[in-house]
């Protein structure tokens, strides 16, 4: 019998960043690829820090699709929500085609929605509002394309996990190693009952000690500061601009303008899709 072929892509939560092993880092995929079978895994990680939809979609799926998965992670979206650029209609199609693309080749696709940044990091409300829209507006695409394609979805933007302190590490927006456990344990959980994650399910308890905090608030100091600093020359200009226009609104009293706005345009950029191609002999 051959290897299960897992493949993940995505951004730095996939990639593993809050779970240090040697000099990279593990994270909850490389944890669940343990569990999907007894033994003979065959789990390869394409997933970057910083990527974006569209990374996904040019670089990591032709990848992929080379290595002809059985089961295939795509989590997503983060990142195109902290950049000046978002367009949730061109998020909508690139997930489509990326959905489409790996569920053609008969591979089992496991998603998540994600939590919202600005909730995580606690910012001020006329901040934290225009990022939770977008976060929502993602999340939704990511609801409705999973369900087009048969994915096994994870809930991952609510739970108690998200105020547990000791599920995240000291940047607040990627999850420590027990975090990573506990996205790799709920994916397991949800593969179990389908007979596509037959090995043992991973342990809930870190196998390292946790950073201690000096050691937290020198990653803050370096990467940490420099990843802010990226955000900042890109998001921020924007997200103030937003913010303007938040208190605006809440001062007319017309806030649900806004929210409803981004329902619309969710919705408008689900109905452009294309409906997924049928078998021909399911016509």
């Amino acid at each position: 019998m051959r290897a299960v072929r897992f493949v993940a892509l995505g951004d730095s939560l996939t990639e593993g960043v809050g779970d240090p092993a040697g000099e990279g880092w593990r994270g909850w995929a490389a944890l669940l690829a343990g569990g999907l079978a007894a033994k003979d895994v065959d789990f390869t990680n394409l997933a970057v820090s910083g990527a974006q939809t569209r990374d996904v979609l040019e670089r990591q799926t032709p990848v992929a699709l080379d290595l002809r998965p059985d089961i295939v992670a795509v989590v997503i979206g983060v990142n195109d929500t902290l950049r000046c650029t978002f367009d949730i209609h061109a998020v909508a199609e690139r997930l489509d085609e990326v959905y489409a693309a790996l569920t053609a080749q008969g591979a089992t696709l496991l998603t998540a929605c994600l939590p919202d940044p600005g909730a995580m990091w606690g910012l001020p409300g006329a901040l934290a509002r225009p990022l939770a829209r977008r976060g929502r507006a993602v999340n939704a695409v990511v609801h409705a394309l999973s369900e087009r394609y048969g994915a096994v979805h994870l809930h991952a933007s609510e739970g108690a996990w998200l105020t547990d302190r000791e599920m995240w590490s000291a940047d607040r927006l990627h999850p420590c190693e027990r975090g990573h456990r506990q996205l790799a344990l709920r994916f397991h959980a949800l593969l179990a009952p389908l007979g596509m994650a037959t090995g043992p399910a991973p342990s809930a308890e870190p196998e390292y000690p946790p950073p201690t905090k000096k050691a937290s608030l020198l990653w803050l100091a370096t990467a940490g500061t420099a990843w802010v600093v990226r955000r900042c020359r890109d998001l921020l200009p924007q997200l103030l601009r937003l913010a303007v226009d938040e208190m605006r609104h809440r001062r007319r009293g017309t806030s649900a303008r806004l929210d409803l706005s981004a329902s619309a345009a969710v919705s408008a950029a689900l109905a452009a899709l294309q409906p997924p191609e049928r078998p021909a002999d399911a016509a």
